[in-house]
C-alpha cells in the first residue's frame, strides 16, 4: 500500500473466529465493498495471521469518516452478527497517524 497523507486515522482489528463461519465470507466481502464506497475511506491491509485469526487494518481520513462508518446501517448489522456468531473474540485498536515516511532502495 503506498504512503498517505498524515494525518488520519488507523484501525487495527485482530478477531478470532468462531467454527460457525456459514455466511461470513459474502458478508465479509459485503463489508468490505460497502466501507470502501464510503467518505474518508483511504484503504485496507490485511495483516498475517495463524489459524482462525484474522487481522486487518483500515484507514480513515478523519474521525469522523470512522464514526459514520461505525454508525452505518448494514455495518451495525453486521456486527452484531459478528459479536452473535461469526467471533469467538476481536481487539480493535484506533490511533491517530501523524507522521508516516518510507525508505525503498533503487533497483541496480
Amino acid at each position: 500500500m503506498a504512503l498517505l497523507e498524515p494525518p488520519y486515522i488507523a484501525v487495527y482489528i485482530t478477531s478470532t473466529l468462531s467454527d460457525d463461519l456459514d455466511g461470513y465470507d459474502e458478508l465479509n466481502d459485503r463489508m468490505v465493498k460497502l466501507s470502501e464506497e464510503q467518505p474518508g475511506y483511504l484503504g485496507r491491509e490485511s495483516l498475517p495471521a495463524e489459524g482462525n485469526e484474522e487481522r486487518v487494518v483500515i484507514y480513515w481520513a478523519d474521525a469522523e469518516s470512522l464514526k459514520a462508518w461505525r454508525l452505518h446501517p448494514e455495518h451495525q448489522v453486521a456486527m452484531r452478527a459478528g459479536r452473535e456468531r461469526y467471533y469467538l473474540s476481536y481487539d480493535i485498536r484506533v490511533a491517530s497517524v501523524e507522521r508516516e515516511y518510507g525508505f525503498q532502495r533503487a533497483a541496480g
